[in-house]
């Protein structure tokens, strides 16, 4: 009998749902058993806000139970990973990303045009946050924290007190709660956050078995898409409570595949917003995301960021706000 392989996860009911639809794509793609191991976070343990938690607050424990060996593999929603490399592990696979826009969930089936003045709308993104102010609505945005079921009753529960709440939409997929979605964003309204509805699936580089082996679950698209986003990200040097967002689709163009990476930096109030846009090949991914945040530096977004602080280049953190 061949032993499973241990799959690490925080317990959230968000993080087992990725993780265990990646054990039954590889244990279906390899005949290769796979067991789920919970592993607590720091982001699990405080009540902080997202943006204020630090760097790597839902990956660390992760990345040392991989280095000690606890665990074989680990699967990270891909937002939340640095954009450092971080020494002895390696994404080995970008599994097929799931819708990236965000959605609203509103009392009363309302869109986010229907809300009225005043309207309370809950996030716990600061890119969200700036996005929604720079949309002149006249909402009253509140920051908030907790998992999907738990946001989802500041609007729905006997004790809402919310008129609307702000999650990713990938999120609501896994965990089949797609029919409380109100509407779903349009990018141009609400941009995402860099990597939004990808996973990360993570190994030691050293088991070049194992890294084979997770190469299975690797969609090309969804990687490359990824990486564009996430070189826009770490050229720009964000801080962890800086308000960028990027897209990126891949489409058939005049010469063959292109990638279309979007990409934006508001001010937390939304009074300054840059948006830029660039095209590219696919082999190109990495380069498109850094002349794109090139430009938007031209434009000002240093100063934008300095606003939030600079934390130096590969330590962005956006924290799990799926």
């Amino acid at each position: 009998m061949t032993a499973p392989l241990r799959l690490g996860t925080r317990g959230s009911a968000l993080a087992m749902a990725q993780s265990g639809h990646v054990a039954e794509a590889l244990t279906a793609a390899t005949g290769r058993p796979v067991e789920l191991v919970e592993v607590v976070t720091a982001g699990d343990r405080s009540a902080a806000p997202v943006h204020r938690l630090g760097v790597g607050v839902f990956v660390s424990a992760l990345r040392d139970a991989l280095a000690a060996r606890e665990i074989d593999f680990a699967v990270h929603s891909y937002k939340d990973l640095p954009t450092a490399a971080a020494p002895g592990l390696h994404i080995a696979a970008v599994p097929p990303r799931q819708d990236p826009r965000d959605a609203l969930i509103a009392r009363d089936g309302r869109t986010l045009a229907e809300l009225p003045p005043g309207a309370r709308v809950g996030t716990g993104a600061l890119r969200r946050i700036a996005q929604l102010h720079a949309l002149g609505l006249q909402l009253e945005v509140t920051p908030i924290r907790g998992n999907v079921d738990t946001r989802l009753g500041r609007v729905l529960g006997p004790d809402a007190d919310l008129d609307a709440v702000v999650l990713a939409r990938a999120g609501l997929a896994r965990l089949g709660r797609t029919g409380v979605i109100t509407e779903t964003l349009d990018p141009m309204l609400m941009l995402p956050a860099p990597a939004q509805g990808a996973l990360a699936v993570e190994c030691r580089i050293d088991d070049q078995d194992l890294v084979e082996l997770l190469g299975v679950l690797d969609h090309a698209p969804s990687r490359a898409a990824v990486v564009a986003e996430r070189a826009l990200l770490a050229t720009l040097e964000a801080g962890c409570s800086a308000p960028v967002a990027a897209y990126g689709e891949l489409a058939e163009g005049d010469a063959g595949e292109e990638i279309y990476l979007r990409g934006a930096v508001i001010s937390p109030d939304g009074t300054r917003d840059l948006r830029l846009s660039r095209t590219g090949t696919p082999a190109d991914a990495a380069e498109i995301g850094k002349a794109l945040a090139a430009e938007l530096l031209e434009l000002g977004a240093d100063s934008i960021l300095g606003q939030e602080g600079h934390t130096g280049p590969g330590t962005q953190q956006f924290g799990s706000t799926e």
